[in-house]
C-alpha cells in the first residue's frame, strides 16, 4: 500500500504540489491525471525519493521514504517518462548491469529471462538498445522497473511518442502488472487512463481535485449520478412511477420515449426504477449510465484552477 500524506513542494515562491494526501491499496491501478504542468511528474518524483518534498510523508508497505530511504525504494519500480537507458548496451547486458546495480536477490538469468519475456523483447536480447524502435526502448525500460518483482510499480507518461499498435500494447501491459503489483502511472491523455486505471486522481496547479473510481468520476463532478432511458409507454405514467424511486431527484424527457433520472451519488437506482417501470406496465429499451462524459469531467475540473497558474 502506498501512502502519501500533506506531500508540498515548494520551489521559492513557487508551490509545485501543495498539500495533497491519497492512498493506494494494494492490487490497485491508479491514473494520476492532469493537465501538463499540472505537477504530476513532480509527485512521481516525490513519491520514488528521486526528489525530496519540502514537507509531507510517503510511506510504502509500513517504510516511510525519509526516514529509510533504501528499503522503501526497494519497493519500488520506477519508469521515467524518459527511460532510463545506456544506448551502447545490448538489451541483455544492460538488464544485467541493472540486476547487479540493484542488488537484486533473485536467480540472475532466470530473473532476467522471465522479465523480457513479461514486456516481450526476448527477440530483441542481443540487440544495441540504440537501435531499437522508440516501443521496444519503452519495453526495455518496463523491463528494468520490474527487476526484482517490485511490489509497486510507478510509469511517468508511459506512452508518450508511441504509435497507436504500441500504445495498446502498453495498456495491455500495465493492465496484466496490474493483477500482481500497484501500478500508479501518470498521464494527461484521458484514453489511457479510462482504459486501464481502477482508480483515477485528477490534479491541477499542484491540487488534487478529483478523486473517485474511474466510472463514477463524471457523477462525482456533477454532485448526483444520471441514468438515462429509453422507454415505451405513457409519459406522465413514466415519470410517476421512476419518482417514486428512492433516490430519485428529477426526470426529465429529452424527447420521444427517451429520459435522463438524476438521483443521489449514494444509491443505485436501476433495480428500483426497473421495477417500478415493470409495474407500471412500461417497456425498458434501454438504460445506461449518463452524466458527464470523462473529457468533460476533466475539462470542468482543470478550468476552475486555471487563473491561479501553471505548475510544473
Amino acid at each position: 500500500m502506498v501512502e502519501v500524506i500533506n506531500l508540498t513542494k515548494k520551489y521559492g515562491k513557487l508551490t509545485a504540489v501543495d498539500n495533497i494526501s491519497f492512498t493506494v491499496n494494494t492490487g490497485e491501478v491508479l491514473g494520476f491525471l492532469g493537465p501538463n504542468g499540472a505537477g504530476k511528474s513532480t509527485t512521481m518524483n516525490m513519491i520514488t525519493g528521486y526528489l525530496a518534498p519540502t514537507c509531507g510523508t510517503v510511506t510504502i508497505d509500513s517504510c516511510e521514504i525519509s526516514n529509510n530511504p533504501k528499503a522503501t525504494k526497494a519497493k519500488i519500480g520506477y519508469l521515467p517518462e524518459i527511460p532510463p537507458l545506456y544506448g551502447d548496451m545490448t538489451v541483455k547486458s544492460y538488464l544485467e548491469f541493472m540486476f547487479d546495480l540493484k542488488k537484486v536477490k533473485l536467480k540472475k538469468d532466470a530473473h532476467i529471462k522471465e522479465v523480457m519475456t513479461i514486456v516481450r523483447i526476448l527477440d530483441v536480447k542481443d540487440r544495441i538498445i540504440k537501435n531499437l524502435s522508440k516501443g521496444y526502448k519503452q519495453r526495455v525500460g518496463f523491463a528494468q522497473a520490474l527487476l526484482g518483482n517490485p511490489p509497486v510499480l510507478i510509469f511517468d507518461e508511459p506512452t508518450v511518442g508511441l504509435d497507436p499498435k504500441q500504445i495498446i500494447e502498453v495498456r495491455n501491459l500495465i493492465k496484466a502488472l496490474g493483477k500482481k503489483h500497484t501500478v500508479i502511472f501518470s498521464s494527461h491523455v484521458l484514453s489511457e487512463v479510462s482504459a486501464i486505471c481502477d482508480r483515477i486522481i485528477v490534479i491541477s496547479n499542484g491540487k488534487i481535485v478529483a478523486d473517485a473510481k474511474t466510472d463514477e468520476l463524471s457523477s462525482t463532478v456533477a454532485g448526483l449520478n444520471q441514468l438515462e432511458l429509453t422507454v415505451e409507454g405513457s409519459s406522465s405514467a413514466i415519470s410517476s412511477a421512476i419518482n417514486e424511486v428512492y433516490g430519485v431527484k428529477k426526470v426529465t424527457s429529452t424527447g420521444a420515449n427517451r429520459y435522463t433520472v438524476d438521483y443521489d451519488t449514494d444509491v443505485d437506482i436501476r433495480k428500483g426504477v426497473f421495477k417500478a417501470l415493470v409495474k407500471a406496465d412500461c417497456t425498458i429499451l434501454e438504460m445506461k449510465n449518463g452524466g458527464l462524459s470523462l473529457e468533460e469531467s476533466f475539462l470542468k475540473l482543470t478550468s476552475q484552477n486555471q487563473t491561479k497558474g501553471g505548475k510544473k
